[in-house]
């Protein structure tokens, strides 16, 4: 089923600030938005993206309205992975495409997401290990084929990326945005008012090591 709510796609890959504008955009009304935290926080919801992310590497056809069923915006992985699917399903929701330095958000990526994917199959949780593999079939071998630590490959996988959003969507459909560029470029192109509160900053890589130890029992990500 479809979601006539849906508003907000995020095109941009996990660590480019994805949590902040999050938290941004669910205090402008989009609310709630999906993240990679939505799967960590729902057990169960891993197994339909896992079976979006077979059927798109197979070619099939998909229900792609039913992974944002009852969210008004996404930002992040698992959902960035169907970006192309998804600005297809609703071709009048305007597409954010958030972007980082490519080597600081490698840096970022390889000592977060990728330690803690690493270490998955060590957490005593089965249900934790079964959203850390979907998120590691999706994330590092279906996106970086299984190559994330060559840093020259996985950077250029990024800008890759980057450049074929841009290059599919439209531009009075797109707004490219760093998180440090605060509210007024964000609000503009929603056309909402600028909040008086400051833009939220979190996860940090310590404030996510912090989080993600609730979720795999491990401090060591």
């Amino acid at each position: 089923m479809s979601t006539p709510s849906f508003a907000l796609l995020g095109a941009g890959f996990g660590r480019t600030g994805t949590l902040s504008l999050k938290s941004a955009l669910e205090s402008l009304g989009y609310d709630p938005c999906h993240h990679m935290m939505e799967v960590m926080q729902n057990p169960g919801s891993e197994k339909s993206w896992k079976q979006a992310g077979d059927a798109k590497a197979r070619g099939d056809a998909y229900d792609w309205a039913s992974l944002v069923d009852g969210y008004r915006a996404l930002v992040d992985w698992p959902g960035c992975h169907f970006w192309r699917e998804l600005s297809q399903v609703f071709p009048d929701a305007p597409v954010l495409l958030s972007v980082r330095d490519p080597q600081k958000w490698y840096e970022s990526a390889f000592e977060t997401i990728y330690q803690v994917i690493q270490r998955a199959r060590e957490a005593e949780d089965p249900a934790v290990r079964e959203r850390m593999q979907m998120a590691d079939s999706l994330i590092f071998q279906g996106t970086f084929e299984g190559r994330f630590e060559d840093r020259a490959f996985a950077t250029g996988v990024f800008e890759a990326h980057n450049e074929e959003v841009q290059r599919t969507i439209p531009a009075d459909r797109l707004l490219v945005y760093r998180v440090g560029d605060g509210w007024e470029p964000l609000c503009k192109f929603l056309g909402t008012p600028v909040p008086e509160h400051a833009f939220p900053h979190v996860n940090s890589r310590d404030e996510f090591r912090a989080m993600i130890k609730g979720v795999t029992g491990r401090a060591d990500a």
